[in-house]
């Protein structure tokens, strides 16, 4: 367990290997371990002979293999998929080839990100998306898939990635790469938006479910405690940049280098990003400036009273 945090480290699963969750819900691990993924990306079954796959996974042999041994015998309903990046959609296409059955996901919408944001295109954000993706069912916020014996409701949470939803099942949540259990999810611009994140975080707070199946790591057993976190969280981390900017103007990697000291700078590249998204959004409400062009290599300073 980190200090000073709900997060745990302690999740070690056999990968390829079919746990049950819940008395409707089943989990997979994908063989895509690193430090952005843990210890591989999560797909879930939902249901009992008549099933949901959620969030099928990286393009892997091995992965879809294990998969589909554990879809033998039972009729696939729908296939649904949390958000568009590489470690979580690809295998989508190859079951709906295989089965016929449709894709279920939100359609990615980079209108809805800021001005600025978009205006970004040297900070390499979009490595990890799977440009192929397709849902042949766009879903959204609200919106119902209903199977034999399962129901999902679709809840849009954009902020990691345009096109993120979380899915309710009437008692757990599906939270793909929004809230999990083991660090804080990843805001990269261009299209990762810190403002929509916060939006997000905002949704769930009130909603009723408290179990949370991350799409990375163990179950969530108090998702509000987590999301009340990422919350303070990523409050603290303005803080932080505010103050770092406040003994002087300062570019990213500056920053950065300041207020995760504490951290690998193996992962400070990575750190960066989510500093980023801090500075876009703080830009956006009037809080920094920009000294001459506003960019990734920019330098900021606290907006003079």
């Amino acid at each position: 367990m980190m200090a000073g945090s709900p997060f745990s480290m302690d999740h070690a699963p056999i990968i390829g290997a079919v746990e049950r969750i819940s008395d409707t819900v089943q989990a997979i691990t994908a063989p895509n371990p690193s430090p952005m993924t843990f210890t591989g990306t999560r797909s879930y079954i939902l249901g009992a002979d008549t099933v949901a796959l959620i969030d099928p996974g990286p393009m892997t042999e091995a992965h879809f293999n294990a998969i589909s041994a554990a879809l033998e015998g039972r009729t696939l309903e729908a296939i649904v998929v949390t958000h568009s990046h590489l470690d979580h959609s690809p295998l989508a296409a190859r079951f709906r080839d295989r089965t016929g059955v449709g894709v279920y996901g939100c359609a990615r919408d980079l209108a809805q990100q800021s001005e600025i944001s978009l205006d970004i295109n040297d900070v390499g954000g979009g490595e990890g998306i799977d440009h192929a993706f397709r849902a042949d069912h766009e879903l959204g916020d609200g919106q119902r898939i209903e199977g034999t014996g399962w129901a999902l409701e679709a809840i849009h949470t954009p902020g990691h990635l345009s096109d993120h939803m979380c899915f309710s099942d009437g008692t757990h949540l599906f939270s793909g790469d929004h809230v999990m259990g083991w660090a804080t999810s990843m805001i990269s611009p261009p299209e990762g938006n810190l403002t929509a994140f916060m939006a997000s975080l905002e949704k769930l707070q009130d909603r009723p479910e408290k179990r949370y199946f991350p799409g990375h790591g163990q179950v969530v057993e108090d998702g509000p405690a987590i999301v009340r976190h990422l919350t303070a969280h990523r409050r603290g981390r303005e803080t932080q940049i505010l103050h770092a900017l406040a003994g002087g103007s300062a570019d990213i990697a500056t920053v950065t280098a300041q207020i995760y000291r504490d951290v690998d700078v193996t992962l400070h590249r990575a750190a960066a990003r989510n500093v980023l998204a801090h500075i876009i959004d703080l830009f956006a409400r009037g809080i920094v400036v920009a000294q001459g062009e506003f960019g990734v290599d920019a330098v900021f300073e606290l907006t003079p009273n």
